[in-house]
């Protein structure tokens, strides 16, 4: 099966990089070898081999992203899937200043907040099973969560309703350790009451996410870098994206992140709370979630129902939207029903957007402080769309603490 799964991304990566390749890979396979072994791979990608011919205005999508597009600068990599195929892929600038490494859409990025839906549906395969439940409070499966929490329930973190404050605002700017998950509680217990009871309002927490990784780790008992990798990424088709543990795990084709000063851009890889995993600390490449956005809406993890709980926002005590399901923004936009996310963190800024009734992602990774990517990825899924590329806002804007 691991075999499997690297075979699947790599067609993927051919795909996303040159559709009339893959069409002549496939060409040449020995038929025994292809119907026995690669066919469940070519049925989902076989429609891709000649996507990138059909790409609407490439190089209105290449002036989105000149500023990313310059032999010194810090880049970016794209991708759009459409109707569950990859139409267009493409990597701008640098993956890494300092060595002059071109970006490419296998460069593995940190997605900072699009980590999330990971973190999700690792919680999601553990409520499917049956071992655990959205509704269970969350004292219950952590004993040292602090007391004062004792009405958070696992649904409030998923959909930051829970009220617990932030863990950054307890770690000194002066502080060189990094982070990580476990330390969470611990400086959760500095507090002693919540911005509101549970369930009754919505604010953006990181803290949310970082203690249901915690959540996963003790109800599944293996570390969540590790639930990741055997029931989320190697299933979703993402063979090589990797929630990263310094000195436990490597990153593959890894981008580095920068900052812009006036000298030009420096490296800004790190800062104190960047290994905290359960709220941005997974690293990937375009490929892979273009495999993740398949798996996705083929419901290969959890079932449609699942997959439509975790995508439908949290109804508040006064009737209004929380805009937010489980590890995604959700609004609508122009009368379309919208997913989006963006990640900000030490040196990258991401973004994806999907429109699940018009079958239609776009995700933009960079490996640069800064910018806004969700724009430059709405912008783009507007050109599939059809509709006039207009400002509006995104959920992530108006909520507290998202931004």
């Amino acid at each position: 099966m691991r075999w499997f799964y690297a075979v699947r991304r790599r067609a993927l990566a051919l795909c996303a990089r040159d559709g009339g390749a893959f069409s002549s890979i496939i060409s040449r396979m020995n038929r025994p070898v292809l119907g026995a072994v690669l066919v469940p791979v070519l049925s989902l990608l076989v429609g891709c081999a000649g996507a990138t011919s059909n790409v609407r205005r490439p190089q209105e999508v290449d002036a989105l992203f000149a500023d990313y597009d310059a032999p010194e600068r810090p880049g970016a990599s794209v991708v759009v899937l459409h109707e569950g195929k990859v139409v267009f892929s493409r990597a701008y600038g640098l993956a890494d200043v300092g060595t002059r490494t071109k970006a490419t859409p296998e460069s593995h990025y940190r997605l900072a907040s699009l980590s999330k839906q990971f973190t999700a549906m690792a919680v999601l395969l553990l409520v499917e099973e049956g071992k655990l439940r959205l509704e269970d409070r969350v004292v219950d499966v952590l004993p040292d969560f602090p007391s004062y929490l004792g009405e958070v329930r696992v649904h409030h973190l998923l959909q930051h309703t829970s009220g617990i404050w932030d863990y950054e605002a307890f770690v000194p700017a002066t502080q060189t350790e990094q982070v990580k998950d476990r330390d969470v509680l611990a400086l959760l217990s500095r507090a002693d009451r919540t911005y509101f009871a549970p369930g009754s309002a919505v604010r953006y927490s990181n803290s949310a996410y970082a203690v249901l990784s915690l959540v996963v780790e003790k109800v599944s008992g293996v570390s969540f870098a590790r639930f990741l990798r055997e029931r989320v990424f190697t299933p979703g088709g993402m063979a090589s994206a990797v929630a990263h543990e310094e000195g436990v795990s490597t990153v593959p084709q890894r981008a580095y992140g920068h900052a812009s000063r006036d000298e030009g851009f420096v490296p800004r890889d790190q800062s104190n709370t960047s290994a905290v995993l359960g709220d941005g600390g997974i690293y990937a490449s375009v490929v892979d979630l273009a495999a993740w956005d398949v798996a996705l809406d083929a419901d290969t993890l959890v079932d449609a129902k699942a997959r439509a709980r975790a995508w439908t926002p949290v109804k508040l005590p006064d009737g209004a939207s929380g805009r937010y399901g489980f590890g995604w923004f959700v609004d609508e936009d122009q009368g379309r029903t919208r997913l989006s996310h963006h990640g900000e963190t030490c040196g990258f800024t991401n973004a994806i957007v999907k429109y699940p009734d018009q079958r239609l992602t776009v995700i933009v990774l960079t490996n640069r402080a800064g910018g806004a990517p969700w724009t430059l990825a709405q912008h783009v899924a507007d050109l599939w769309l059809g509709t006039p590329v207009t400002p509006r806002p995104w959920p992530f804007e108006s909520m507290a603490n998202a931004h």
